[in-house]
C-alpha cells in the first residue's frame, strides 16, 4: 500500500487528496496515485489496498478509449525515462503516469444520469439541480430522461465543493470553453454509460476535470470514470426508489454516515472489514470495465 511516494529524484509540487504531482521538466508532470481515500472532502487515515493501481488502470483505459473525442493529458514518455532508481520504479509501478502540464479549469464538470446523493437532496428542496429544473415526483436513484450537466466549484483540499449554475461557469471561463466542456462531458458520459451497462455497471454520475494546454486547447485530465470520481452501481441489483449497492467509495461514505462524525478533519479510522470490502469493490469495477485483474 502507498501513503505517499516520497520520491527523491523529482521535486513534488502538489499533493491532493489522492494524487501527488512531481515536476519532470518545463512541459511535463509525473502523477502518482496513492492508496489514500477521502470522503466528504476529508482524507481518511487508512489506506485502501491496490486502490491507486485500480484508479490508474481504469483512467488510462478511458483516456485511450475516448482519445478520438477529446485530447487528454497523457504523454508518450514512459515512466522509466524519468525515474532511474529501481526502488522508486517499484513503488510507482502501475500507479504513475507522465502527463502534459496544463492549466486546470476552475470547476469540476459533473454529469448526472440518475438522481442520487447531493443532487437528490437539492431536488427534494427545490425541484432543481444546479438550476436545472427536473420533472416532479422523481424517485431516489431514478434514471433521468437525459443526462444533465451540473458543475461545481473546486474546493481546496479539506474544503467542500459547491454546486453552481452553468452561468457561473460561463462567467469563470467564457461561453465558448464552458459550452465545449459541457458538450464533450455529456458525450463522453453517454458513450461510457452505454459501454459500462453492457458490462454490468450503471454509471449513475461522474466528475470530469479539464485543463488548457499551452495553445489554449481544452484537454481532459486528472482521472476519468473511476470509482473515486463516479457512482458505479451493479446493474443486476439496481431497483429505482432504493439506495443502490455500489462499486465505488459510496460504501465508505455509507459507513461514515453511521458514525457521530461532523465530516471535518481528522477523519475516523475504518474497520478492517470496510477497508477490505472497499478494496474489493475498486478491483471488481476495474476488472469489469477493463478486463484487467488487479
Amino acid at each position: 500500500m502507498l501513503l505517499e511516494p516520497g520520491l527523491k529524484s523529482l521535486k513534488k509540487i502538489y499533493q491532493g487528496k489522492v494524487r501527488d504531482i512531481y515536476e519532470v521538466d518545463d512541459r511535463h508532470w509525473l502523477i502518482v496515485t496513492s492508496d489514500r481515500i477521502s470522503a466528504f472532502d476529508v482524507i481518511l487515515p487508512d489506506l485502501i489496498p491496490e486502490k491507486g493501481i485500480a484508479l490508474t488502470t481504469v483512467s488510462n483505459f478511458w483516456f485511450h478509449r475516448f482519445a478520438n473525442l477529446v485530447n487528454n493529458h497523457l504523454s508518450d514518455i514512459p515512466l522509466e525515462a524519468v525515474i532511474k532508481d529501481e526502488q522508486e520504479l517499484g513503488v510507482l509501478a502501475g500507479r504513475s503516469i507522465v502527463v502534459q502540464k496544463l492549466k486546470a479549469l476552475p470547476f469540476e464538470a459533473i454529469v448526472r444520469g440518475y438522481i442520487i446523493g447531493s443532487g437528490w437532496k437539492e431536488y427534494q428542496q427545490t425541484g432543481k439541480i444546479c438550476g436545472v429544473r427536473l420533472p416532479d415526483n422523481l424517485n431516489l436513484a431514478q434514471q433521468l430522461e437525459e443526462p444533465i450537466f451540473t458543475p461545481s466549484t473546486k474546493a481546496r483540499v479539506g474544503e467542500h465543493d459547491v454546486n453552481v449554475p452553468f452561468d457561473e461557469v460561463v462567467n469563470l471561463v467564457g461561453r465558448d470553453i464552458a459550452e465545449h466542456v459541457r458538450d464533450i462531458s455529456l458525450r463522453i458520459y453517454r458513450r461510457a454509460a452505454e459501454y459500462a451497462l453492457q458490462r454490468g455497471i450503471i454509471v449513475a454520475d461522474t466528475k470530469f476535470e479539464f485543463g488548457l494546454d499551452q495553445e489554449g486547447n481544452v484537454v481532459l485530465m486528472d482521472e476519468v470514470l473511476t470509482s473515486d470520481s463516479s457512482r458505479f452501481w451493479p446493474r443486476d441489483s439496481y431497483v429505482p426508489g432504493k439506495n443502490p449497492k455500489s462499486l465505488d467509495k459510496q460504501f465508505v461514505r455509507d459507513y461514515l454516515e453511521t458514525l457521530d462524525w461532523n465530516k471535518q478533519k481528522p477523519g475516523p479510522r475504518l474497520p478492517q472489514e470496510v477497508i477490505d470490502k472497499t478494496s474489493e469493490k475498486y478491483r471488481e469495477a476495474c476488472e469489469q470495465l477493463t478486463g484487467i485483474r488487479i
